[in-house]
């Protein structure tokens, strides 16, 4: 063997020892839960028949409820996310998706859809999302907390007509992440029951 070949396979094993030690260093990649709660609303046979289409709008949030991150109340005034957790998709879209559901499969109206459905609803349902959170509040577990603002809108002359304000809570059985998401299916269902209802 020259020289030549003998230099060009020390580089080479040394190259191989760089990527096989460089290997153990890069980080590893997050890995990150996606929850996707599912409401069980069961349409009530007591809500009355109605000969009207309506349109539910998109939630109104603020900044931080206006995505899929999953946020926690660890003290009053104090906001912040389960790291390594989020929902399917940001919160005013699972709480559109629950209502345009529930109402759809209780048959109570003539018509149901998002805004950009195709239909022309004489009213308009629109929903504001004032918390959405396990809520220590001071607690050694969370609530999952859901309080949402409604407003009924007649779209003949723009008027509204009914305001009403939701809220339910939730305990978690444990502190764990997985037991907060079924906290939150729950409350989610009843108050998208109640909004149903209502």
């Amino acid at each position: 063997m020259n020289i030549h070949s003998s230099l060009s396979l020390r580089w080479i094993a040394a190259g191989l020892m760089l990527t096989v030690a460089g290997c153990g260093i890069v980080p590893k990649k997050t890995e990150i839960a996606i929850y996707d709660p599912q409401p069980r609303v069961q349409p009530d046979a007591s809500w009355p028949q109605v000969d009207t289409q309506l349109v539910v709008l998109r939630p109104n949030a603020e900044r931080l409820l206006n995505s899929a991150r999953i946020l926690v109340r660890p003290t009053p005034g104090e906001l912040q996310v389960y790291k390594g957790a989020t929902w399917t998709q940001p919160t005013p879209d699972i709480l559109q998706d629950a209502i345009v559901r529930t109402l759809e499969d209780s048959r109570k109206l003539a018509g149901v859809t998002r805004r950009g459905g195709g239909i022309a609803g004489d009213f308009d349902l629109a929903t504001d999302i004032r918390q959405f959170d396990a809520d220590y509040a001071g607690g050694a577990s969370p609530s999952a907390v859901i309080e949402i603002s409604a407003s009924l809108i007649h779209n003949g002359d723009n008027r509204v007509v009914a305001t009403q304000l939701f809220r339910h809570a939730t305990p978690a059985s444990s502190t764990a992440i997985v037991d907060v998401h079924r906290a939150f299916e729950q409350s989610l269902s009843a108050v998208t029951r109640d909004i149903a209802g209502w």
